[in-house]
């Protein structure tokens, strides 16, 4: 216990005392196919005192749920199912809303497949789907945001790296949308990346992103030792990214990434800043141990 106390101690000098010690992770999928693998802010209730917000789930057999509606609140969470309506997908890690089109959303798969969604009550409708630009060798996407600034939109995805040997690529691009739906990107930029926190073989340096109103971006970073973990996560400020009124995207990563919070036993992979708000809400794959949401106060400006 004094071992505990004193850790605990450090880690609050150094701002980043482990969230989930004072409880507040709230359990929303308890097996490997009910984790969160990425979110998207819908809206808030009537009153004000919850959000609703869409996950999606990483899986790959046909019939498996694709995507759910989780309704937040700091006491309690409760989640219910979305039908997929169109072709399905494999594996999706990612999911944004789109800004200024209502219920539309873009989802990204692990291999770079982009599914244009329309969603009404509880289903999901296809609109169109197509691979990213510039894919690299090796990518394995698990990270997706859209910014709007200055009358324009930009998108931002990651591969999400491994270990010391593969730092995450950001990459980065204006996009619009064809007549028909298809999104289509501008041309492509390309950041390497480090997570400070964690560091282990298998760090997964992006895990998500997401933007805050004033242009600071926000990652997870995650380490994943097998579907019964153990795992470790951190959330960081990374840098910040631009649109000009003409639609160039530029992204500025920090030298050192500052951490914003660690969360060992974790393993986000969905970070959503909240509009109107100072908070993030983080979700989680634990795999076999399912999947959790809090929100921490990391989308201040």
């Amino acid at each position: 216990m004094a071992r505990l106390t004193a850790a605990t101690a450090l880690l609050t000098m150094l701002g980043t005392v482990p969230a989930g010690a004072d409880g507040k992770w709230q359990k929303v999928g308890g097996d490997a196919r009910s984790g969160v693998s990425g979110l998207a802010y819908e809206g808030r209730t009537g009153g004000g005192t919850a959000v609703h917000v869409l996950v999606v789930h990483d899986n790959k057999r046909s019939g498996q749920q694709r995507l759910s509606r989780i309704t937040h609140r700091e006491d309690a969470d409760g989640i219910s199912p979305i039908t997929w309506d169109g072709p399905e997908p494999v594996d999706l890690e990612a999911i944004e809303a789109i800004p200024g089109m209502p219920g539309e959303y873009l989802a990204l798969t692990g291999r770079g497949i982009v599914y244009r969604l329309k969603v009404t009550s509880s289903t999901a409708t296809v609109v169109d789907y197509s691979p990213l630009p510039a894919i690299g060798g090796g990518d394995d996407f698990e990270s997706f945001v859209l910014v709007a600034q200055n009358g324009k939109l930009a998108a931002l995805w990651a591969d999400r790296g491994a270990g010391a040997d593969r730092p995450a690529t950001l990459y980065a691009a204006p996009l619009t949308f064809a007549p028909w739906g298809q999104p289509q990107f501008g041309a492509v930029t390309r950041r390497a990346y480090r997570a400070g926190y964690p560091t282990d073989d298998g760090t997964r340096h992006i895990s998500d992103i997401s933007v805050t109103g004033s242009g600071r971006i926000i990652v997870s970073s995650a380490a994943d030792a097998g579907d019964d973990g153990p795992f470790d996560s951190a959330v960081s400020d990374a840098g910040r990214v631009t649109v000009s009124a003409a639609g160039r995207v530029r992204v500025t990563l920090a030298a050192s990434p500052t951490v914003l919070g660690t969360f060992p036993q974790y393993k986000i992979e969905g970070v959503e800043c909240l509009p109107g708000s100072a908070d993030a809400l983080l979700g989680t794959d634990d795999e076999n141990l399912g999947g959790y949401v809090r929100s921490m106060p990391f989308c201040g400006a």
